[in-house]
């Protein structure tokens, strides 16, 4: 068994059999996505996410799902600008709409970094928190209507960049999870 498949399995077990998370976790492993699908998944977790968050009333619920939303989103932004963005870039001819998603990238970042300095309960952590999650809707609703079309007829092999998005996203992942 390959170390991808093992490491399938070994979250497939934690999953319950038969649920919807454990079919898709199979269905993934057995095929991988496009590199549009796989950010789109990303996309569509983590809007969730932010809705969950709105939901929540204790502290220490919202800071475990800040956490998460913050790496997620961390982990999705790196696998953007270390593959995407780059691959994106040889193939169109619009650097301006690239330029602005890394600027975009860049006010993410220094959210997430003053999220993660704080505590949930402390003043201004809600409305980082909130500011965050509209920021990313502005940035997901210009990446699905106007990058990923043009991804999508440029000459990029997108089951290629797929995979390889989704091998540095796994190796991204590991690292930030305690063994």
């Amino acid at each position: 068994m390959t170390t991808t498949q093992a490491s399938t399995s070994a979250r497939s077990s934690k999953t319950k059999a038969g649920s919807k998370a454990g079919r898709r976790n199979a269905r993934a492993a057995a095929k991988p996505a496009d590199a549009i699908k796989l950010l789109k998944d990303d996309h569509r977790q983590v809007k969730a996410w932010f809705k969950e968050y709105e939901s929540l009333e204790e502290d220490a619920k919202k800071q475990a799902m800040a956490e998460q939303i913050c790496l997620a989103l961390t982990v999705h932004t790196q696998i953007e600008e270390e593959v995407f963005y780059p691959a994106i870039r040889k193939a169109i001819d619009d650097d301006d709409m690239l330029d602005e998603a890394e600027v975009e990238h860049a006010s993410a970042k220094q959210l997430i970094a003053e999220i993660r300095a704080m505590k949930a309960g402390e003043r201004l952590f809600d409305a980082k928190v909130t500011v965050l999650g509209e920021y990313i809707a502005h940035h997901v609703e210009e990446e699905e209507t106007e990058m990923f079309p043009e991804a999508r007829e440029a000459k990029v092999d997108l089951k290629a960049l797929g995979a390889q998005m989704a091998e540095r996203k796994a190796e991204l992942m590991a690292r930030a999870r305690p063994n």
